[in-house]
């Protein structure tokens, strides 16, 4: 009885919300996951050639960072707004303009990642007979890849955020919810849309997180391994003064 009670007092905090609208908060959930998965994913195909490009004719990392740092800046609003007449109301509006919005984190962790690649690494790749492909999958993409990573969770988490906009013209997964409980004072979904929304973005990156661990071993040996090499190398030159 108090359960059911909730609903009609409008509260915040109400389980009966959640049982009974329970197929509708999956849907939304499943629109939302499914439109961050294709905005990142189309985002980084997007961002890497463009990454190289501005890499392999320094001239144009200017203009490439600063064209997409403007889009970075048109508020979302006014982004969708701009997209409607060309691409009508459909999800492509909203994938489009989050994969505008991801360009900028993902192409300048891309540069960084690379750039931070040393000199001498890539002299002794090509002592060895890499050529340019070879070069970069073999050996610079793998020592960029914590960059590259951490660039990754950030486009992904502030999409998640920016994906509940779409809401406005109705493709926005949680963001439906939130806006159409913001118009009807429905507390209790505007709520319950907000928290899974987090949550969404909490998993989301640990599962990024755990990706890069599972990706880039060398830099948890590196850490854990550092202290045991010194130890190991000076007990050694001790026993040889002995």
């Amino acid at each position: 009885m108090k359960a059911s009670g909730c609903l009609a007092a409008n509260e915040w905090i109400c389980g009966e919300y959640v049982r009974s609208r329970s197929e509708e908060l999956v849907d939304a959930t499943v629109q939302h996951v499914w439109i961050t998965l294709a905005s990142v994913g189309i985002g980084l195909l997007v961002s890497f050639p463009l990454a190289l490009i501005a890499r392999r004719w320094r001239v144009l990392t200017g203009p490439v960072l600063g064209l997409t740092t403007v889009l970075y800046t048109i508020p979302s609003l006014a982004m969708f707004s701009l997209l409607v007449p060309l691409m009508g109301i459909s999800a492509s509006v909203v994938v489009t303009g989050l994969v505008l919005y991801s360009l900028t984190i993902l192409i300048r962790n891309l540069l960084a990642g690379l750039d931070s690649v040393p000199a001498e690494t890539r002299e002794a790749a090509r002592g060895m007979g890499y050529g340019q492909t070879r070069l970069l999958f073999a050996v610079e993409l793998p020592l960029a890849l914590p960059a590259v990573m951490a660039g990754l969770r950030m486009a992904t988490v502030s999409t998640i955020a920016m994906t509940t906009v779409g809401g406005i013209i109705g493709y926005g997964g949680l963001g439906n919810l939130i806006v159409d409980g913001m118009r009807t004072l429905f507390k209790a979904q505007v709520l319950t849309a907000s928290v899974l929304c987090v949550l969404l973005a909490v998993l989301a990156d640990l599962l990024l997180l755990g990706l890069q661990r599972l990706l880039t071993p060398w830099t948890r040996a590196r850490r854990s391994g550092g202290g045991g090499r010194f130890r190991v190398g000076t007990a050694r030159r001790q026993k040889e003064a002995a």
